[in-house]
């Protein structure tokens, strides 16, 4: 009868999986930039996620405590990361192969996101990315949301500026139609 019961939770993670697995690899493609680091991103989420997945009494906080896993994976890896990398005082041009306008605007916004430190990225991505409110986002980050709003100010400046570095007419064309600070989905 055990086996039962663990073969009905395999196949209710399975369903889960199923069903969410497009959105879940979107959040994880924000929060890394590269398509195969957000793979293996997800999977990694998803293992951890597994593990545990008989404790997570509500099933519909399931999305919730899996982006929760992949922001602290993620967090996890740029620690590593940093104490192997050295940093370079110019960063090299972004290549685009795709002449879309839409294309190009994307790939710039994830690479100038890279600046961003790992909290910060995690506000911006659930923010503006995943439309939470600025209290799903605090709740789902373990902050106040006094300080999601500060740590959001703060991030899209550090954006503004990064762009205004690497090309000076589009940021100033870009900058008139930006949100507000402290503005955004609701």
């Amino acid at each position: 009868m055990n086996t039962y019961k663990n073969r009905g939770e395999v196949l209710d993670f399975e369903e889960y999986v199923r069903t969410r697995q497009d959105a879940l690899l979107r959040s994880a493609r924000r929060l890394v930039g590269d398509p195969l680091e957000a793979q293996d991103l997800l999977q990694t989420a998803l293992l951890r996620t597994y593990r545990r997945w008989d404790r997570i009494a509500d099933k519909q906080l399931a999305d919730a405590y899996l982006r929760r896993v992949m922001i602290n994976t993620r967090t996890e890896w740029w620690r590593a990361r940093k104490l192997q990398e050295l940093p370079f005082p110019q960063l090299p041009d972004a290549c685009v192969e795709d002449s879309a306008a839409q294309h190009a605007d994307r790939a710039l916004l994830l690479d100038v996101m890279r600046v961003l430190a790992p909290h910060q990225r995690s506000v911006v991505v659930l923010r503006y990315w995943e439309r939470m409110s600025t209290e799903e986002t605090a709740s789902a980050l373990g902050m106040a949301p006094g300080t999601v709003k500060s740590t959001l100010y703060r991030s899209l400046a550090r954006l503004r500026e990064e762009l205004q570095r690497r090309d000076p007419a589009s940021a100033a064309a870009a900058g008139h139609g930006r949100p507000a600070a402290g503005r955004g989905p609701r």
